[in-house]
């Protein structure tokens, strides 16, 4: 029958092409996971080294509690409205070179999650 033939050599070359695209494509994906990961990894670094440093807004706040025990301690009335430092205003450039650091931190972890779903499927 010319129709059973016909579909049984639309199954073979349509398997043997799916199973060449799968193959091709599997190996991009699991590319795209090496990239995403080691981009992360580096970007997350970079965006911890420009956060705000710890030891700073801790020996802020110990100035203030000293500063408080003394004033305790020598009779000064301590008031309520006692101001608190107030941070350190960032310069425009790393606000923006933050900015773009979260975004591409973003994609590439967009860009993972879309190449499990493609490996998964």
């Amino acid at each position: 029958d010319e129709r059973s033939r016909f579909w049984t050599v639309y199954q073979k070359v349509a398997s043997q092409h799916d199973n060449e695209f799968l193959e091709h494509y599997d190996g991009d994906m699991d590319i795209i996971l090496i990239f995403a990961g080691l981009f992360s990894a580096v970007n997350t670094a970079f965006i911890a080294i420009m956060g705000p440093s710890g030891a700073t807004t801790t020996n802020a706040l110990l100035t203030q509690i000293i500063t408080l025990m003394v004033m305790n301690n020598h009779g000064t009335p301590v008031t309520d409205n006692y101001p608190l430092p107030v941070p350190p205003a960032y310069p425009k450039g790393q606000v923006w070179f933050q900015t773009l650091a979260y975004a591409s931190l973003s994609f590439s972890l967009l860009a993972a999650f879309g190449a499990v779903l493609g490996k998964q499927w």
